[in-house]
């Protein structure tokens, strides 16, 4: 079974890739598929938008699609940023900037109030019809101060007391288990081989 990724984030790319190789499907990017096409995310819900973006790259590929929608919820910003992580320093932005505005709206915040969680929502459509959504939460607090090498995004700032580490102190072997990506994709993984064996 071939799935085509819509994403350009090859730290995504790779976390994806890493774990439904092991359900035994093909896992194809836009590039490898030669599709270029930037789809506007502006739903108002993690799920709005990876049901776009799969729908919108699987009706120009023909080709069951999965789509990912993920960002960092900070409950004392009250969700912020949410749905517009990637966005939330400007268009532009490095992810280094990201964890700085993060950081200055949490300035002088003590740490048991600066509880968050990321958030992954998974779509996959299938050229036939028929769709399959998940979601996934990873719960943690903001550190006040980046640390670790490993990991993209918000991750250095993502601290985890029950590990005493960030999401980029983790080696992939243990992001890859606990992250919220790593569980939406279990539950797909899941929903994936009922379809599979539905199918035979």
């Amino acid at each position: 079974m071939k799935i085509v990724v819509a994403t350009r984030n090859q730290g995504k790319m790779k976390e994806i890739k890493a774990i439904l190789n092991d359900v035994g499907m093909e896992v194809v990017s836009l590039d490898a598929m030669n599709i270029d096409i930037d789809v506007e995310e502006d739903g108002e819900t993690f799920e709005e938008n990876a049901l776009k973006k799969a729908t919108e790259i699987m009706e120009v590929c023909h080709e069951i699609t999965l789509a990912d929608d993920s960002g960092l919820e900070v409950d004392y910003l009250n969700g912020e940023p949410g749905v517009y992580s990637a966005r939330y320093a400007g268009e532009n932005a490095t992810d280094e900037d990201r964890n700085q505005k993060l950081l200055k709206a949490l300035e002088g915040v003590p740490l048991e109030k600066r509880s968050a969680r990321f958030v992954s929502v998974i779509a996959v459509v299938f050229p036939e019809g028929g769709k399959i959504i998940v979601r996934g939460t990873c719960e943690g607090v903001i550190h006040f101060e980046p640390i670790g090498r490993h990991g993209f995004g918000y991750d250095p700032l993502f601290y985890m007391p029950e590990y005493d580490k960030t999401m980029a102190q983790m080696d992939s072997k243990l992001k890859n288990k606990i992250s919220h990506r790593a569980k939406a994709l279990q539950l797909l993984t899941e929903e994936l081989k009922a379809v599979g064996t539905e199918q035979e």
